[in-house]
């Protein structure tokens, strides 16, 4: 396809390899200019097509509008469905954040939806993807597989009781704990400080661990991402955009007398 080996444009997996932790955020709101902001200083960000109102365009346009910095933009999808992926890649996401992955089937599906055939079930039409990163299409198609992130998220009991049978998947390239959906699954919805969620989120990392992929998860505090940093992280999400935002606005409140 091409006559010399080309550099793959994600620069994830390098950092993930040397043991260098990345830092990212969740991207709610449908807005270019929020992105912008955000990109110039995370390594990565999720367009989230789960529960955020951002459609296909809007998330076409958040895409590119990390072109510039290192950010590497990834969407998460509504679910584990090869068509709800496919889109997104094809206007250059370099990353499918997979929700509710619960077993080893679902974690098969997860993967090969990501990459072209023989090693996935992937279609063939990126048609605007070459363009967001500067590349011909021959050479986006040559890198696509290694480029393509495929990020699953342990995000319900059934899943935390089968981590092994999931983590044994092959082409996984990062497991992300969503404590959120994590407690509502054992009706602890709202309280991922619970101590049955904590254990939980224990065990689904200790599986993650243990099979050698990259671990995400969520750090509210600068303690807690200091803390997932000496257990190993690679991935952690620092927030949403609204919660980024709030956080901001009560910090410039600090201090001033009202």
């Amino acid at each position: 396809m091409t006559s010399a080996p080309l550099t793959p444009l994600n620069r994830l997996r390098y950092a993930w390899r040397e043991k260098r932790p990345t830092f990212g955020a969740i991207a709610t709101i449908p807005s270019i200019q929020t992105v912008q902001i955000m990109a110039q200083s995370l390594d990565w960000i999720i367009v989230d097509l789960e529960h955020g109102p951002i459609d296909l365009t809007t998330a076409h346009a958040m895409i590119v509008a990390t072109s510039g910095t290192p950010c590497v933009p990834m969407v998460r999808i509504a679910a584990n469905e090869p068509h709800l992926a496919k889109a997104p890649m094809d206007i250059g996401a370099l990353g499918i954040n997979f929700p509710m992955i619960c077993n080893a089937a679902d974690a098969a599906k997860a993967v090969r939806s990501v990459r072209y055939p023989p090693n996935g079930e992937r279609l063939w039409g990126p048609f605007h993807a070459p363009f967001r990163w500067g590349v011909s299409m021959n050479d986006y198609m040559a890198t696509a597989d290694d480029d393509m992130i495929c990020m699953i998220t342990i995000e319900h009991v059934e899943a935390v009781e089968r981590i092994d049978e999931i983590m044994a998947t092959p082409g996984i390239d990062l497991a992300v704990i969503g404590p959120g959906d994590l407690a509502t699954s054992i009706n602890k919805r709202g309280l991922p400080d619970d101590p049955e969620v904590v254990a939980l989120m224990l065990r689904a990392e200790q599986g993650i661990m243990k099979s050698g992929v990259p671990i995400g998860g969520v750090a509210r505090t600068a303690e807690q991402a200091n803390a997932m940093i000496e257990r190993g992280y690679a991935a952690l999400a620092l927030g949403f955009d609204w919660s980024l935002f709030q956080r901001g606005i009560a910090a410039a409140f600090a201090g001033i007398r009202r």
